[in-house]
């Protein structure tokens, strides 16, 4: 066991496990790769601060703290994470990969899969408290927020189990034969289970989906109302999203499972589905702030205020700007609803 560790910090392992796995290495920066590192970190970027307004918007404005929104922010924190994973592994990939020890590589790559998991398991968190609300059962009681606080701890801390099995020792060093191409210091039985898991829970929440959709279509219309069906159809926009975007990727982690060594070319461009995949991050803040125009409205607050500071910055001596109004409700949220524990998102008040 101690052998095993002392690898951990061994120079040459990564070099080792790439040129086992790998038919070239890529060891030169050319003009086209440095265009696209610079691309990919401007995506991830954006990403950082699409999900920093949400999370800075729920959080100072009491009308999200109900616990569609708490998760919703789980879900913004997560993918804002995952804009800094994505950060750090673009800028520690190509050469710069074959000069990591394993332990640096199974950091690099172990904090994607943790806000990947934690990506996953707050989709199920919301899949869940939308079947709740639906169904009207009490699950939460009296002390929902610290119910719903506790949840979402113990899928950060799933989360970073998950991630961080290969640094406990799941790993194929010292088993060359064992390992992935895609990923060459995990063993292709830790992709396959990670997979396998998402997976099952993908299946799960488009089940509790379906349910929720027969319960609301069979149901009276104080369940079945146009704010009901508009929640749903915004949370389902997000996990189809999801799929869309990392099917692709889950699909080559498959191909690599199945493939020997050495024998599929399409595994050495896994990379391009990786980057598909970061799409989805970027795509949430969107999605979610397009559909609630409270939402919306709290999230453009703070390039409000810097606008109005710049404009009395430059009217010095003249009007003072307008002063920013609190947040209103709007019907979205408080109007005709009869489930005041939920957001909802009214087509009323999207712009589509």
């Amino acid at each position: 066991m101690g052998s095993l560790y002392s690898e951990y910090l061994s120079p040459s392992k990564v070099r080792e496990h790439y040129n086992y796995t790998k038919e070239t290495l890529d060891t030169q920066e050319t003009p086209s790769r440095q265009v696209a590192l610079a691309l990919i970190i401007i995506l991830c970027f954006a990403i950082v601060v699409e999900n920093l307004l949400v999370l800075i918007a729920v959080a100072r404005n009491s009308k999200f703290h109900s616990a569609m929104y708490l998760f919703l922010g789980n879900l913004a924190a997560s993918d804002l994470l995952a804009g800094v994973a994505f950060i750090a592994n673009t800028l520690l990939s190509g050469p710069v990969t074959l000069g990591l020890t394993p332990v640096q590589w199974f950091a690099r790559e172990g904090s994607a899969f943790i806000t990947l998991s934690a990506s996953v398991f707050s989709l199920l968190a919301i899949a869940i408290e939308r079947h709740v609300a639906i169904a009207k059962v009490k699950l939460y009681g009296s002390d929902k927020s610290c119910r719903m606080l506790l949840l979402i701890a113990a899928s950060w801390l799933i989360s970073l189990a998950l991630g961080g099995l290969p640094i406990l020792g799941w790993n194929c060093l010292g088993h060359l034969e064992a390992c992935s191409t895609v990923l060459p210091l995990y063993t292709k039985h830790y992709v396959l289970c990670v997979v396998t898991i998402f997976s099952v829970i993908l299946l799960a929440i488009v089940a509790l989906y379906v349910r929720i959709y027969c319960v609301v279509r069979s149901s009276h219309a104080d369940v079945a109302g146009p704010q009901t069906l508009a929640l749903l159809k915004t949370v389902t926009i997000v996990l189809g999203v999801f799929i869309v975007c990392w099917l692709p990727a889950f699909s080559i982690l498959l191909l690599d499972y199945a493939c020997p060594v050495r024998s599929c070319p399409v595994l050495y461009k896994a990379h391009y589905f990786f980057a598909f995949a970061t799409l989805n991050s970027l795509l949430n803040p969107v999605i979610y702030t397009w559909r609630s125009r409270d939402l919306r409205r709290e999230v453009l607050r703070p390039m409000q205020c810097c606008r109005r500071a710049a404009g009395v910055q430059g009217r010095r001596g003249g009007t003072p700007g307008h002063r920013l109004l609190p947040l209103r409700s709007s019907s979205s949220l408080e109007r005709g609803t009869h489930m005041p524990t939920s957001p909802t998102f009214l087509e009323g008040n999207t712009v589509v």
